[in-house]
């Protein structure tokens, strides 16, 4: 005999979805054409129109000095890109780097400001940090459902579950960066009469810069990882290739498009890696 009844937190759920969906339809719907088509435009007009070894080109002489003048970076990135295109993978390239650019885009907008309010108030923290934790712990197929409730399918759903995913790191480090700023210096600031917001843009935001670029570095690679699983859910790219090999138990077609991604997450970890550390330097 059952003391307790069975809640009803499934359909609690489909409800608030439900509810949320037909509130905000005009946004969603907005989202799904305009920001659509931005995204596709991005993809298919802007980085397709870009010659390929143009392309190529500049990112190496970009790694070569973001590397401090050395050559192994730009040699991965030649060889690497080459392969995705001798393979004929670059149109799925550009489609996944343009998920990672706008997901890793949107996820900082969102987290510093979040990160840099969680600094400033005791209780904003204790509010967000179960959130964040929350956000971090559900499994990642499970954003895939709310982002089809509310976007159907395509690029932007898997945008939107690429956000929920990868704004945690943004902001934990952004709030982590400012705590940690010297006590002696933020007086010192004071001492000269600084306003608040000169005390954060002239003197926390600086000295916190590293930690907030190792968030932001992480976010970037979340929001990567979500490449296979966002094709799930009709997102363009080399995961949609991944999925097609596992569909098809065909190994070699989805070997050949993850090694894709792995090359495309070396090469974002890098330059992100060698521009925290100039950062770092020059602070």
């Amino acid at each position: 005999m059952e003391l307790i009844p069975k809640l009803p937190v499934a359909e609690w759920i489909s409800d608030a979805t439900d509810w949320i969906k037909n509130t905000f339809s005009g946004l969603f719907n907005f989202l799904k054409d305009d920001f659509g088509d931005f995204i596709e435009f991005f993809a298919e007009t802007v980085l397709m129109a870009i010659p390929i070894w143009l392309f190529i080109a500049v990112v190496a002489v970009l790694a070569f000095f973001v590397s401090k003048k050395r050559f192994g970076l730009p040699v991965f990135v030649i060889v690497g890109l080459w392969y995705i295109q001798n393979q004929e993978l670059w149109e799925e390239l550009m489609n996944t780097f343009t998920l990672v650019i706008f997901a890793s885009l949107i996820s900082v907008i969102i987290g510093v400001p979040f990160g840099i309010w969680m600094a400033k108030s005791k209780v904003v923290q204790q509010v967000l940090t179960p959130v964040l934790d929350f956000m971090q712990t559900m499994p990642a197929f499970v954003y895939l459902i709310p982002a089809v409730a509310f976007f159907s399918i395509g690029m932007v759903p898997g945008v939107f579950a690429s956000v929920i995913f990868a704004t945690p790191p943004t902001v934990r480090f952004t709030n982590l960066g400012i705590r940690q700023v010297s006590h002696e210096l933020i007086e010192a600031a004071e001492a000269f009469g600084t306003t608040g917001t000169q005390k954060l843009f002239k003197v926390q935001l600086p000295m916190a810069k590293k930690t907030i670029m190792a968030g932001i570095n992480q976010t970037v690679m979340l929001s990567l990882s979500m490449v296979v699983i966002a094709s799930m859910i009709g997102a363009e790219g080399l995961g949609q290739t991944v999925i097609t090999g596992l569909q098809r138990a065909d190994v070699g077609t989805g070997f050949v498009a993850g090694l894709g991604i792995v090359i495309l997450a070396i090469i974002i970890d890098r330059f992100a890696q060698n521009l925290n550390t100039q950062r770092g330097d020059q602070a």
